[in-house]
């Protein structure tokens, strides 16, 4: 037998898809070199089964890409090595390099994207990026400003023309080569053997079930599952997701257990009763004002209150050393829009691929806010309030709302984020001094953000010049990132400065917390647990400064949550609130032998979690993939649900109880 005696066509095919598979290899290596920590990289043995599942991966999309030339090539008409007229034969070949070139060069923007991604969120590429489409502008224009957009079009297109021409001289090569005669016999053999190499390759496993997405996730190292993905595969696999809906026998299954644990004042399994009235906490205070600073991928290990050696938040700890701060507080995901949409209802964002604040369906929504009765309520964003359609949830459910965006300012724009955030504070001092009547404001940083920049007039802040392994060691991405964090500290300063001059800052209670972190590599300074687990990007601090109403120096740490923010304010200053979600004020002690925060990771359906101050539960919504890890264990990463069994059946159960009870809220939550 000669490779002679095999048609040109699957010699041409097959060879594209080696070539196929060797460049995602590449890309795969590189993507591992570029991303990999030294401080917490995957072991040998993982990363072999990474790049072999991943192997997988790339095989099955190289085939994908092939499939049609072999299933439609045989045709003579449209088969590129057939012999016919040669006007036919050329046409026919044209077609077939120009489909497979156009197929690589798509598959090389998602690659492209998938990188970029990454860099961004620390997480790999999936569906959930078809919710920057709901803001085109905004988020190409920061694109635009964050990546060297000129420099990746020029790469992809000579990436692109390079594909274009090997395919070019490949096909040339077999053209030129020889097919010998055979027998039927043995041509049946050779294309029953590629007809069963295709569909084993993308079937993947040689198992009842197909290789899945769910085989990258192989390992608790997040890492791995990025390193083994394939982009095109993993995206495409997560657009079959449905929206999230509720279960109403699985609330009615749980609802004694979430009835107790928010205390429910009225327990009524049938009508599935959450209604409770909040009450004033041993701290209340009469008819305060209440600002909250919602500052934008505000890590906890990111400030100086984490032992962060560079000291980027000198005013910031300040504040918190002269306040009460809770150092062990969560927000449920990473995202902004997510984070806001929590922090104004009390719920998790549960949706997959968009943002809750983007669902029609669930618009209307209760919010504590509207429990401070007669108060001027006043919403500050330095751009757009379109932005995530965060405008339909605040200006539908907060009645009498003045809400501030671009266009309201006299400040310049600064990039694709609107005025800075030095401005933004400036511009909202104005319009609190001029209030007649107590207030609650909330102010919405956005500048610690790709393209971090830093405007022109910096209010005296001074650059830093550090060099760019000193701020990677810390948690920072770059030195950018670096200086704008500490630019929002400054913003920070100058604000108090400003308002510290005005009549109503006694008489204010100031609520900062972070929308959000980044998970990153900063093991040097933060417990062992947070990086293994990624939990860096849940962890934010929250601070509440009010030195003229309030203890100072109180450090509260029990275990907290973004829900917990609105109740735990009302709790501070409003006369009785309804709390109908899932949040319980932190400082009511009839909740402390039960603390948790509750999780939710966002790609391939959901994946939820539960912590308290030793252990974290995480499991698929579907109630696969079950682990339990010890947080105070010399390797946190360890699955130990065999050691605490019980301890690991009574964290399922909540997190369910949460996660239904949630999902179900969201349409049940009206405010009318």
């Amino acid at each position: 037998m000669s490779i002679y005696n095999i048609p040109k066509l699957l010699r041409f095919a097959f060879s594209v898809v080696l070539i196929n598979i060797l460049v995602f290899g590449v890309f795969r290596f590189a993507f591992w070199a570029y991303f990999n920590s030294p401080a917490d990289p995957i072991d040998s043995a993982t990363l072999a089964n990474a790049f072999f599942i991943g192997f997988k991966y790339d095989a099955r999309l190289a085939l994908l890409m092939v499939l049609p030339l072999l299933l439609l090539a045989w045709v003579p008409v449209i088969n590129p090595f057939a012999e016919a007229e040669q006007s036919a034969a050329r046409g026919s070949r044209h077609f077939w390099i120009g489909y497979l070139a156009v197929m690589f060069a798509l598959a090389l923007i998602v690659y492209f994207t998938h990188f970029a991604y990454y860099a961004y969120l620390r997480v790999p590429l999936d569906a959930t990026i078809l919710r920057f489409s709901a803001n085109p502008s905004t988020s190409l224009l920061m694109v635009w400003q964050s990546y060297p957009v000129i420099w990746l079009v020029l790469g992809w297109m000579l990436i692109s023309c390079g594909y274009f021409l090997a395919l070019s001289k490949l096909f040339q090569y077999f053209e030129r080569q020889p097919v010998l005669a055979v027998r039927r016999r043995f041509k049946a053999a050779v294309v029953s053997t590629a007809g069963f190499i295709v569909v084993f390759g993308i079937y993947g496993k040689a198992s009842y079930y197909p290789l899945r997405w769910s085989d990258a996730y192989f390992s608790t190292h997040s890492f791995a599952a990025a390193v083994t993905v394939n982009p095109v595969v993993h995206a495409a696999s997560t657009l079959k997701n449905r929206e999230v809906q509720f279960d109403k026998d699985a609330v009615a299954q749980h609802y004694n257990q979430i009835a107790d644990y928010l205390g429910v004042d009225e327990p009524n399994k049938e009508s599935l009763n959450f209604k409770r009235v909040g009450r004033p906490n041993g701290l209340h205070v009469s008819r305060p004002n209440i600002v909250i600073v919602l500052l934008e991928s505000f890590a906890t290990y990111k400030t100086g209150l984490s032992g962060n050696a560079l000291d980027p938040t000198p005013y910031f700890d300040s504040l918190a050393r002269d306040g009460i701060y809770f150092d062990n507080f969560f927000v449920p995901h990473t995202g902004t829009a997510r984070s806001v949409f929590t922090a104004l209802t009390g719920l998790a964002d549960v949706e997959t691929q968009r943002t809750s604040s983007r669902n029609p369906l669930i618009v209307n929504q209760r919010t504590i806010i509207n429990a401070f009765e007669d108060y001027g309520k006043l919403y500050f964003i330095g751009g757009s309030a379109s932005w995530g359609n965060i405008r339909g949830l605040l200006s539908f459910n907060i009645p009498g709302l003045q809400l501030y965006e671009e266009g309201s300012y006299t400040s310049p724009r600064t990039d694709v984020w609107g005025i800075s955030d030095l401005h933004l504070f400036e511009e909202a001092n104005r319009v609190l001094r001029a209030q007649q009547k107590p207030f609650f404001a909330i102010i919405q940083t956005s500048g610690n953000h790709r393209p971090y920049t830093i405007p022109e007039d910096k209010g005296g802040f001074e650059v830093s010049d550090l060099p760019n392994k000193d701020v990677l060691e810390h948690g920072f991405h770059s030195v950018g990132e670096y200086n704008s964090f500490r630019f929002m500290d400054h913003s920070i300063k100058v604000f108090f400065e400003a308002a510290k001059q005005e009549a109503y800052f006694n008489n204010t209670i100031f609520v900062f917390f972070g929308d959000h972190g980044i998970h990153a590599n900063a093991g040097k300074h933060t417990p062992r647990f947070e990086e293994q687990l990624n939990i860096h990007g849940l962890r934010v601090p929250f601070v509440i400064y009010a030195p003229q109403l309030l203890p100072k120096g109180k450090v509260i740490s029990k275990i907290a949550s973004e829900v917990d923010v609105l109740p735990t304010i009302a709790g501070l200053a409003a006369n009785g609130y309804v709390n109908t979600t899932m949040g319980r004020d932190l400082l009511d002690e009839r909740f402390d032998n039960a603390r948790y925060a509750f999780t939710v990771t966002h790609g391939h359906g959901l994946r939820i979690g539960l912590l308290d101050d030793r252990y974290y539960f995480l499991m698929n919504d579907d109630g696969s993939n079950k682990v339990l890890h010890d947080m105070r264990s010399g390797n946190p990463r360890d699955n130990v649900m065999t050691q605490f069994a019980g301890k690991a059946q009574e964290f399922e159960q909540l997190c369910r109880a949460i996660f239904e009870a949630t999902r179900y809220m969201r349409y049940h939550n009206s405010r009318s």
